[in-house]
């Protein structure tokens, strides 16, 4: 899922992994190899 605001939320379904955007750069989020999921707050 792509990076589009800052303070989106992110997480891992794999590991756990949770991370919030500080600075929108675009792209995608991965981690273990899979893109992240966004947490809908």
């Amino acid at each position: 899922m792509a990076v589009k605001t800052i303070g989106e939320r992110f997480y891992c379904n794999i590991c756990g992994n949770e991370v919030s955007v500080i600075k929108v750069g675009g792209g995608e989020l991965v981690c273990c190899d899979q893109p992240m999921e966004r947490f809908d707050t």
